[in-house]
């Protein structure tokens, strides 16, 4: 029996207050600016705290009902049809509630199954994953899917940087605020992207994590920790790689060519790597759709801004693969569009 497909109807997403440009980074962290521009690449983020005062101007909650409201108001959807959210992040606003239970407070949805998923850049590719697998159930036909993420919130503005090391350094530098939102469906309609496949697999068996963000109970706030560690080297050396290996394996279960791709939306680390993995993932002939260099890595909104991106220049007949990759404990994902 053939699976039903899931759609795509309709995207929304918010980044929070006006872009920060490395000049200003660098003048509030007392650091090089052209270090930012070389060594990540990335050009301006978005921060929902206030950088001079270190207040929270924006919650994740708030961030991601803004993302949705947008994907509700556009034709052809209607907020009463929702029947089912999910949120992928790897920053809640609290272990508890549940910030897409806060979320869907703020949209005024009530008496629907709300899931939230907590992981990194892969969180967005498993919403939709769950999403696609509510759909293809028939209990479901219409749903909310939401990623997003404040970073910002792990990082300690008002802390002297200028002499630390350049993997504690990157993780002022390379993040940025945001989350997106897409309403699925089980029919065409609206932007009518055809959700085809979706990849989600664990590949970190026996592997240190490239990536941890602790989290402090009273018992354990005030230790020395770091709230936010990073092996950039080890991220440098094996995103690239499993990139590819991605690629190719979505390919063979799609039974798609490489050259019948029209677009491929690459991993999402900084400016600089994202440049490098597109060289080495090599399909001439796809266009390439980022948008990290401008928006900062915001983690699980990524996807969702690479779309809305993508919806600007996507015809009828064509399409497009994205590629994520987590490298807290090494998680492949992906997924495959069709306009039709």
């Amino acid at each position: 029996m053939t699976t039903p497909t899931t759609f795509l109807a309709s995207l929304g997403t918010a980044l929070p207050g006006d872009p920060v440009d490395n000049a200003t980074l660098a003048k509030v962290l007392g650091i090089n600016e052209d270090w930012i521009e070389v060594f990540i690449g990335t050009r301006t983020r978005h921060f929902a705290r206030d950088l001079g005062t270190g207040a929270v101007r924006w919650s994740l909650a708030d961030l991601c009902a803004q993302a949705a409201e947008k994907a509700l108001a556009a034709p052809e959807v209607d907020t009463s049809e929702i029947e089912f959210i999910v949120l992928g992040t790897a920053t809640p606003d609290t272990l508890m509630p549940a910030t897409v239970n806060h979320v869907a407070d703020q949209l005024g949805l009530d008496q629907v199954p709300t899931f939230q998923l907590q992981s990194g850049c892969a969180g967005a590719v498993q919403a939709l994953g769950v999403a696609q697998t509510m759909i293809a159930s028939g209990q479901y036909r219409t749903g909310l899917v939401i990623g997003g993420d404040v970073c910002s919130k792990h990082l300690d503005l008002q802390r002297d940087v200028a002499g630390a090391a350049p993997g504690d350094l990157v993780n002022h530098v390379l993040f940025g605020d945001g989350a997106g939102a897409a309403v699925v469906t089980d029919e065409p309609r609206g932007q009518r992207l055809a959700l085809r496949h979706v990849l989600n697999r664990f590949t970190g068996l026996g592997r240190k994590p490239g990536q941890v963000i602790e989290w402090f109970g009273l018992a354990d706030r005030y230790d020395d920790r770091q709230a936010l560690t990073e092996d950039y080297k080890a991220i440098e050396e094996s995103v690239p790689v499993m990139a590819v290996e991605i690629l190719w394996e979505m390919l063979g279960e799609l039974d798609w060519e490489a050259d019948q791709l029209d677009y491929l939306l690459p991993p999402q680390l900084s400016g600089r790597m994202t440049r490098r993995i597109t060289e080495e993932l090599d399909v001439p002939t796809a266009q390439d759709v980022s948008c990290v260099a401008d928006t900062g890595n915001n983690g699980n909104a990524l996807p969702f801004l690479q779309i809305e991106k993508l919806l600007e220049r996507m015809s009828d007949g064509e399409k497009a693969l994205a590629i994520a990759v987590e490298s807290s404990k090494w998680i492949k994902a992906g997924f495959a569009l069709e306009k039709i």
